[in-house]
């Protein structure tokens, strides 16, 4: 059985680590609002989401 070698071989995933970021944004707006939803204008705020006029991502209008 092979193994790898010790050191030296970490792997990166740039995309996994940035939605990780991500989510522990939105965990940590979640305590600050001490129990209330946050509104999806908020999780915007929090994702860096912008409204779509400025050529940014935009958000999914349909979500609730």
């Amino acid at each position: 059985m092979d193994v790898a070698p010790m050191g030296g071989t970490a792997v990166q995933d740039h995309v996994a680590l940035a939605e990780i970021e991500l989510c522990g944004d939105l965990i940590i707006a979640a305590s600050a609002a001490r129990g209330e939803r946050l509104s999806a204008d908020r999780i915007d705020e929090v994702l860096k989401v912008s409204d779509g006029v400025d050529g940014g991502v935009g958000r999914d209008e349909s979500r609730p």
